[in-house]
């Protein structure tokens, strides 16, 4: 997919990526990308965090021991009948 975008960074932040690029072998739209996808990776994990917090802090996060077993043989029986 192509953005047809115009970006206009400070002349210091231009010189950065030119440098980046120029260190690793890429071009300056690999690194944006690589960068860009970095970013979003870090805040999907910072959410699916703040949901595992969430989710230990419920009440339903402490239910004691489940038998995973047991609870199909449960549904099974109340199913059956």
């Amino acid at each position: 997919m192509t953005i047809r975008k115009n970006f206009n960074f400070d002349e210091k932040t231009a010189r950065h990526l030119e440098e980046m690029a120029k260190e690793e072998g890429k071009t300056q739209t690999q690194v944006t990308q690589e960068a860009i996808e970095a970013i979003y990776r870090e805040r999907k994990r910072a959410k699916k965090l703040q949901a595992l917090q969430k989710l230990k802090a419920s009440p339903a996060a402490h239910i004691g021991d489940v038998d995973i077993r047991d609870m199909r043989t449960q549904r099974a029986l109340k199913h059956a009948d």
